[in-house]
């Protein structure tokens, strides 16, 4: 059986060598053709994301004029060459030269900026990430109640990474970066859940220590007895202590302190009482008049399909097209998107059309970029990056085109959208940490109002991708593709509010039943993109209510 794939990575690359060629002599353009030519191109490097140190302001105090502190951001390269700014090209970027354009703003108290060197840190650049400097950074920011920073330290507490792991301490950081009350229904039940889960692992690590223990004792005894039996002999002789008896005092110690710490760890599990009454939370309506849903503004819906099926030196897929237009056709007539295709796109048209969004998206706004195309990954170092590949991308490994998933974060981070989730048919790796919303959505706390109200203030940056590090299916099921089919099918069929966490939980299993039946393993995967900015927001798919059947049965 043969099964097309969306990997850039063929079983087979044609290798063409050119023994002999003729040149057709042409005069060269001159400076003033080649200006006149591209004048008014939007060129690839002008829509690189950096980290940009623009200059101080000059600012009037009564009779005296000062220039502020030179200030970070992270913009394309051609804002911050606009605006006077110096950065550091994309390419050449690394950990010592990001962190010299954020770190002064960071030690002046600057929480944004000891957030994003908090992130520079996670993510390594071109070194081994350093999760203790990571957790360092978060930690000034958090003391100070930044959403993201709050976020960020909670997903290393949750994967244990430069501090110790622990998943009640994770979750709550995340109600902290939600600002949900400590007494909240929906606090309470995800702790009472975590709890619980901790209290059953501590007390089944203690447990076995107790039989490794009492195991390690009678070893201990039976050793012991041995060795005095043979004393009377050898006592004139014996200077030293046996080295197996002290190992196995060393081994018994360190066991007993373990038991001891698991259950200090256990005694200070506060004891809570599963919280009861659905009745104080408030059911929602399942679908939105125009974007208000019980007075909750959801803002407005903005969705770029990028469809790239025809390619210039790579292998062509199957299904893109057909996912894209089907696609198109539900987030616009069901969900009420605004919706832009961009079929077959270069790498300037696909990044253009994100950073193009700038100019249209408001704070409250979301935005859904779905990606149907070729993926890559390719080993720089100690680290692994991803990559979209454009209709125009080249063979691996001339990566001239590609584009890195850096910059798609670096532009999604700069947008003014609450909520953007990446819908990603293909391979987008180097994300480092699951999102944690799972840990809140337990029966009756999922939509309700007081949910949702704690949801949106939040900045959302989430990637819903087709199957983590591997290879995806671009085919096998119905002309869609095995990703696209179970992902449109649970939104066509959806009638309610919709999360992005429960719309992944709906079409996991869906994926992989269907690949397995291909004779192929796919895992989808959901995770937040943190260096995005993510801030345990949430995206939501609201149904438009049908007003003129609600004017005819009224």
């Amino acid at each position: 059986m043969t099964t097309r794939t969306r990997s850039a990575f063929p079983a087979r690359w044609a290798l063409v060598l050119v023994t002999g060629f003729s040149v057709v002599a042409s005069a060269a353009p001159s400076e003033a053709e080649n200006a006149a030519a591209t004048q008014g191109l939007v060129k690839r490097s002008d829509l690189e994301i950096v980290d940009c140190l623009l200059p101080g302001q000059v600012r009037q105090l009564g009779n005296t004029s000062f220039l502020t502190q030179r200030r970070p951001i992270r913009t394309t390269v051609a804002e911050c060459s606009i605006r006077g700014g110096e950065y550091v090209a994309y390419d050449r970027a690394d950990l010592k030269s990001a962190l010299r354009i954020w770190m002064q703003a960071a030690e002046s108290g600057d929480v944004e900026a000891q957030t994003k060197v908090g992130e520079i840190y996670e993510r390594g650049l071109g070194v081994e990430p350093n999760y203790e400097a990571a957790a360092l950074w978060y930690q000034k920011a958090a003391d100070r109640g930044y959403a993201r920073a709050l976020f960020n330290l909670g997903t290393l507490y949750e994967q244990g990474l430069g501090v110790p792991q622990d998943r009640l301490k994770a979750l709550n950081l995340y109600r902290e970066a939600w600002g949900v009350p400590e007494d909240s229904l929906i606090f309470a039940s995800a702790a009472e859940r975590e709890q619980q889960a901790l209290r059953e692992e501590l007390e089944a690590a203690i447990a076995e220590k107790d039989a490794q223990l009492g195991l390690l004792r009678k070893q201990l005894e039976t050793l012991q007895r041995e060795l005095d039996e043979r004393a009377a002999a050898e006592q004139a002789r014996r200077t030293e202590p046996n080295a197996e008896v002290e190992a196995l005092k060393r081994w018994i110690a360190q066991l007993e302190g373990e038991r001891r710490r698991s259950t200090e760890r256990l005694a200070g599990l506060p004891r809570t009482r599963t919280p009861q009454g659905e009745e104080l939370l408030t059911p929602l309506p399942p679908m939105a008049d125009e974007r208000t849903v019980a007075g909750l503004n959801f803002g407005r819906f903005y969705a770029i399909v990028i469809v790239n099926q025809h390619y210039q030196s790579l292998e062509d897929l199957a299904t893109p097209r057909y996912d894209a237009a089907r696609a198109a056709r539900i987030l616009a007539d069901k969900y009420g998107f605004i919706v832009q295709v961009l079929e077959d796109a270069n790498d300037v048209t696909m990044l253009k059309a994100i950073n193009d969004l700038n100019a249209v998206v408001t704070a409250e706004d979301n935005v859904l970029i779905y990606y149907a195309g070729h993926g890559a990954r390719l080993q720089s170092g100690p680290t692994e990056s991803g990559y979209w590949l454009p209709v125009n991308a080249d063979a691996p490994p001339k990566d001239t085109f590609w584009v890195p998933n850096e910059q798609i974060t670096g532009h999604l981070g700069r947008l003014k959208a609450k909520r953007v989730l990446v819908v990603a048919d293909s391979c987008y790796s180097g994300l480092l940490s699951s999102d944690p919303s799972y840990l809140f959505l337990s029966g009756n706390v999922a939509y309700s109002k007081e949910y949702i109200e704690y949801k949106l203030p939040k900045r959302a940056r989430l990637l819903l991708s087709s199957g983590g590090d591997r290879p995806v299916l671009d085919e096998g099921s119905g002309g869609n593709s095995v990703f696209a089919r179970a992902f449109l099918d649970e939104l066509e069929a959806n009638e309610s509010i919709l999360s992005s966490p429960e719309l992944f939980s709906r079409i996991r299993k869906r994926v992989e039943i269907a690949a397995a039946s291909n004779e192929f393993v796919q895992t989808p995967e959901f995770k937040s993109i943190k260096g995005a900015g993510h801030e345990v927001g949430d995206f939501f798919f609201v149904p438009i209510a049908d007003a003129k059947s609600a004017a005819d049965s009224g």
